[in-house]
């Protein structure tokens, strides 16, 4: 009996090439898709699930409430780690994580950057970091001890053994590596190429215990069998007990395995993140799977009339209608296993381009089992869903009317083929309105003035000597004429590295928590960025010597103070008084995508990272760079000339929405792909049914033209339908979306009128080739049966 299905769904296969390939095409091209999407999945849910106490660690986080409205942050005080192992049983270890630092690493003639974490030794015990060589538990304890990734080791030692061996950092010390632990895999938080004691950070002056100073992240394991909840009041209470400044302040600890699909706080509340990408592209994989079903599904209903003697003769000859199903069903698995074959290939020849896309190192597991036999169960699936209404509908035929030619219903308003059809529109009519707003809203961000000019803006680390032998560099590079103005900052000028809610002003509410973004630099800022001063001047420490301890406020700092004439005013912060002496537009230093916030700019007392400069305008860059790399060697030596351009560095801000935006691009394409595939089979198919209808229109006079527009209109009609079902839908996901949003687009009416204009038009264009080439065809061929 098997062997008698599979001869005839070979037969029929072959017999009907072209319908055959549009199936497979279409149902490997929507099944590589949902792979993909799979894959990328299942690598978002299981980020940090391979450490082994998963279930036991969590990571420390401020919470406060002020003026209604809750603030939640995961950067703590570094003495909270020390309390919460001496004060709460409950909690087995605790490990303090540091900002990321880049070094200069040297060993013999090789010279290379590389970064890393200073940590608590503890933070191999809480996490499965595996170690290749060396001692988890005591690889950190030594104080001018390394511990090194495996990748690293090798481009540092090459073949050689790298324990006990001493690389040069920063060309300020030496340190010994301790261990070598394995490459850290993709999906994970934690992107260190190496680790130092947390005595590294006593040695930079980076450690203290003041619990005002929230720096640090702080992760903890609790017992096996530790209620959290049992811990939340003793949590809450911990600021009042401790922090004199800050009473009001909570801890919370949230678990790992939230990490990284819901810690987007607001106001308190998780608001997920990534969960949000989970899910609407789950929902994106269903649907382009389902509309490449249903494309098998229209496929094979249109070709009824061509199985319905065979499903006539079977039933007079005792065929159950069991039997039947079982065929269709089974010739519809065995093309999905073909169009899954296929998929795979697709898959595999797209990996590299989507994994760019997505950034991340996907890859088909095709030594793993398991994957094996979710991947027949996924084509037993597909075969099963896109083959249930065919082998339904094709089971269901009486056996008098087929042999009778009276068993199709023709001219049907609705029918479950039209229905298919409007709802794969549907889709990809979404598909493209989503496409439009989200790159009108990243065009909307990017186009918002910055405040700032970032032309020919550049900034550097103050690595090595720099900052010993700034003034020397500044005066070289403004003498080199390459360069017009340079400015030491705290931080780029497109990262906040700083806030606070610490600073004092006049009449200032002993209650007022306003947060405000911390800044400084030392001569010649507005000018070196292009900040528009609207009130009061710049740094000029050279005119002005006070100005070491001068601070300027952006206009909303101005608004949040009430201050009616601030320049002059005294300000104080960190036990230091400031005096203000001027007050500049908002510029972005956050997410182009939110409102500025407060911010003042601390004058040269203050504290520096970082050099910016602006290039000459009539330098070309390449020679500028040139001589600014000179520049930089001359007094740098041991460090190498990594310069970076601010708009480049800006750019960054977008990266999430810009992916976001070129994926739902991806899968509208996909989408209009497949759709567009069954449509031209079904245009094919409806042209072929009524070539002796057009052959006689021909005679009596139709144009081409004519005959084009009737053979097009009722799938046009369709696309319409399907505009009207899609834009509400699409209006209410896109609302929703955009609301994550403080400064966002307005949606307007047209971005749907187009999004409708496109379907119509690619309908148009796959149909009327049908059309056209029906309406071309000699009428006399078409008649000639007659």
């Amino acid at each position: 009996m098997i062997k008698n299905y599979l001869k005839v769904a070979i037969r029929s296969l072959v017999r009907s090439k072209g319908f055959s390939l549009l199936n497979i095409i279409g149902l490997a091209v929507g099944m590589a898709a949902a792979l993909l999407i799979l894959l990328w999945i299942q690598d978002e849910m299981n980020y940090e699930m391979h450490h082994e106490k998963k279930d036991r660690i969590y990571e420390a986080w401020n919470r406060r409430v002020d003026q209604g409205k809750t603030s939640a942050w995961s950067v703590t005080p570094k003495v909270l780690a020390k309390t919460l192992q001496l004060d709460f049983p409950e909690v087995e270890a605790t490990a303090r994580v540091f900002w990321q630092n880049q070094l200069l690493i040297n060993y013999g003639n090789k010279k290379l950057m590389a970064t890393g974490n200073p940590v608590d030794s503890s933070i191999l015990q809480i996490f499965s970091f595996p170690l290749k060589m060396g001692n988890a538990a005591t690889a950190l304890n030594e104080p001018f001890g390394i511990v090194l990734t495996e990748t690293l080791a090798k481009r540092i030692f090459g073949d050689e053994n790298p324990m006990g061996k001493t690389i040069r950092v920063d060309n300020r010390e030496d340190l010994t590596v301790t261990g070598v632990l394995k490459d850290l895999p993709g999906n994970s938080r934690f992107e260190f190429e190496f680790l130092l004691p947390w005595a590294y950070n006593r040695r930079t002056g980076n450690d203290d215990e003041y619990w005002g100073n929230n720096s640090t992240k702080t992760y903890v394991l609790l017992k096996p069998n530790t209620s959290l909840a049992s811990m939340e009041s003793k949590l809450n209470g911990l600021r009042k007990q401790y922090d004199s400044d800050n009473p009001e302040g909570q801890f919370f600890l949230y678990p790992l395995k939230r990490w990284r699909l819901y810690s987007n706080f607001e106001n308190g509340v998780e608001k997920g993140s990534i969960m949000q990408f989970v899910k609407m592209f789950s929902i994106i994989a269903a649907f382009i799977l389902l509309i490449a079903c249903i494309n098998f599904m229209n496929l094979s209903t249109a070709r009824s009339e061509k199985r319905a003697k065979e499903v006539g003769i079977r039933k007079t000859v005792g065929a159950p209608k069991s039997s039947i199903i079982i065929q269709f069903l089974g010739e519809s698995i065995l093309i999905t296993l073909v169009a899954g074959i296929l998929s795979l290939i697709i898959v595999q020849l797209s990996m590299k381009g989507f994994n760019s896309l997505t950034e991340k190192q996907l890859s088909l597991p095709v030594s793993n089992l398991s994957f094996w036999a979710f991947f027949l169960g996924f084509i037993l699936f597909t075969g099963l869903l896109a083959g249930s209404y065919p082998s339904f509908f094709l089971s269901s035929f009486q056996p008098i009317k087929v042999l009778k030619g009276t068993f199709v219903k023709s001219n049907a308003a609705v029918t479950p083929r039209k229905v298919l059809v409007v709802l794969q529109f549907s889709f990809a009519i979404i598909m493209i309105i989503a496409t439009i707003v989200v790159h009108r809203q990243i065009q909307l961000a990017k186009d918002r003035n910055t405040g700032y000019n970032q032309e020919r803006l550049l900034f550097h680390y103050l690595t090595g000597d720099l900052d010993k032998n700034y003034e020397l560099v500044r005066n070289e590079m403004l003498s080199s004429g390459v360069v017009t103005n340079v400015t030491k900052t705290s931080a780029p000028m497109t990262q906040n590295w700083s806030n606070t809610w610490g600073i004092e002003w006049p009449g200032k509410d002993p209650k007022d928590r306003t947060l405000f973004d911390s800044f400084s630099a030392d001569q010649d800022l507005a000018a070196t960025v292009g900040l528009q001063m609207v009130q009061g001047r710049d740094f000029n420490i050279k005119s002005f010597p006070t100005d070491s301890t001068a601070i300027l406020l952006n206009e909303s700092a101005v608004k949040a103070m009430n201050l009616k004439n601030p320049v002059g005013q005294v300000l104080r912060d960190n036990q230091q008084n400031w005096t203000v002496i001027g007050v500049f537009k908002d510029f972005i230093l956050n997410s182009p995508y939110e409102p500025t916030r407060p911010m003042f700019i601390k004058g040269a007392s203050s504290w520096f990272n970082v050099i910016h400069f602006k290039l000459a305008k009539d330098v070309p860059t390449a020679k500028a760079i040139q001589t600014l790399e000179k520049i930089f060697t001359k007094y740098n030596p041991a460090f190498p000339f990594d310069y970076r351009f601010i708009d480049e560095d800006y750019a960054t801000k977008f990266r999430t929405e810009q992916r976001s935006g070129q994926l739902a691009a991806l899968f509208a394409g996909l989408t209009i792909l497949i759709s567009c595939l069954g449509l031209f089979g079904l245009a094919a198919y409806m042209a072929e049914n009524r070539i002796k209808e057009i052959g006689i229109r021909k005679v009596l006079g139709a144009s081409v033209a004519g005959i084009t527009t009737l053979l097009s209109k009722d799938f046009l009609i369709l696309v319409g339908i399907a505009l009207v079902v899609a834009t509400p839908i699409a209006w209410w996901l896109l609302h929703n979306w955009l609301e994550q949003f403080e400064y966002r687009m307005e949606l307007h009416w047209w971005y749907f009128l187009i999004a409708g204009m496109m379907a119509m038009v690619i309908a148009l264009l796959t149909v009327s080739f049908q059309a056209i080439k029906a309406a071309l065809t000699n009428p006399v061929k078409s008649l000639r049966s007659e």
